[in-house]
């Protein structure tokens, strides 16, 4: 018997602000097709970051960003605050990416749902 499509749950399409249940859902779906940027210091990252997170911070956002993702990449950002966030968020909107999503709650709501961290916490 053919499985529906209707009974296969299918993550939600990428938000612009976006919960860590999003995320871990898409994760957790197998959808390679993003990523995660952390964009706080390198000693921040280095302390402990998102399992898979690519450290860029801030002051080499646009300059990395350039070199490194597609602009239509689905890209999860995420900093200290959703402040931090917010502003790497629309540093890389208004450089033309098109799939940017600001995590909001960061790190401390990623350790709260209980997604994988990497680091020396």
């Amino acid at each position: 018997m053919p499985i529906s499509s209707s009974l296969i749950p299918i993550p939600k399409a990428l938000q612009a602000q976006s919960t860590t249940f999003d995320l871990k859902e898409r994760l957790n779906w197998g959808e390679p097709a993003l990523t995660i940027v952390d964009v706080r210091s390198r000693k921040d990252f280095n302390m402990g970051h998102i399992t898979g997170a690519m450290p860029v911070p801030m002051e080499e956002l646009l300059a990395r960003a350039a070199a490194s993702f597609e602009r239509d990449r689905d890209l999860y950002i995420y900093g200290n605050s959703d402040q931090e966030t917010a502003a790497a968020a629309n540093l890389l909107r208004e450089a033309g990416y098109e799939n940017v999503a600001e995590l909001m709650g960061g790190l401390g709501a990623w350790k709260a749902v209980k997604g994988p961290i990497d680091g020396t916490f």
